[in-house]
């Protein structure tokens, strides 16, 4: 009986041991292209192309500060381009963010302008002080 309890004991302790030690880490980083053209997004020494109306998604990323930058196709007939906002930036990862960088663009006129806004599903207020 003693043996019985004493190995109960150890198998809940190993449980909660193994179940507590998650390497995991559930960060997601998702670029949406509305776009009218193709963007590329330099991430993490990588290029990331993403189409017109398409996303690309990278998930199990670790936690970090991180920067990425975004170059991009111009339509033809193009006079002038103009990048504004969140085209490229730094991105904090907290364990279980998830981020969402949108582009959309304008055509008029001879000119381009392309957009990026950028969402994080960490709680972004500051912490108050007592």
């Amino acid at each position: 009986m003693k043996k019985s309890i004493i190995m109960t004991c150890l198998m809940l302790v190993l449980m909660l041991f193994m179940t507590g030690c998650n390497s995991n880490v559930d960060n997601k980083l998702t670029f949406q292209n509305f776009a009218s053209s193709t963007i590329y997004v330099n991430f993490r020494a990588s290029l990331i192309t993403v189409n017109a109306g398409e996303s690309v998604q990278i998930t199990e990323l670790p936690k970090g500060t991180y920067t990425y930058e975004t170059t991009f196709e111009v339509p033809e007939g193009t006079i002038d381009a103009i990048a504004n906002d969140a085209i490229s930036g730094e991105i904090e990862l907290a364990a279980g963010t998830k981020i969402l960088i949108v582009y959309s663009s304008t055509f008029n006129e001879g000119v381009y302008t392309i957009s990026a806004t950028i969402t994080s599903s960490d709680d972004q207020s500051v912490p108050v002080s007592p």
